[in-house]
């Protein structure tokens, strides 16, 4: 069960970072509301994640699948750029999360 509280705190990082970034400095009230609840949500699964998960390999999934879960969002629907670096730099942290999975 660690692990589902895990994979959906990683996904609301995900939600929240994109609120975030919609919320236009906190200048919009929904986006913020999003932002704020995602947020709450996130931290409160990684949380009980934590109870069961070490430290390093929770917190480091955690922010993994929010990095590489924002950057999918933002190429994919904000319009940002796709370069082979920053491809390379996403399939690293990939790469990253899985070694300390296995390790």
């Amino acid at each position: 069960m660690h692990w589902i509280f895990l994979l959906f705190a990683g996904l609301l990082e995900i939600v929240w970072a994109v609120a975030m970034k919609q919320s236009a400095g906190f200048s919009r009230l929904w986006p913020t509301a999003v932002m704020g609840v995602s947020m709450i949500g996130s931290f409160g699964l990684l949380a009980l994640a934590m109870r069961d998960l070490p430290l390093g390999t929770a917190y480091t999934i955690w922010t993994g699948i929010g990095a590489v879960g924002a950057f999918m969002v933002g190429v994919m629907f904000l319009g940002e750029a796709i370069t082979a670096p920053r491809l390379i730099a996403a399939a690293l942290i990939v790469a990253g999360l899985v070694t300390m999975k296995l390790a």
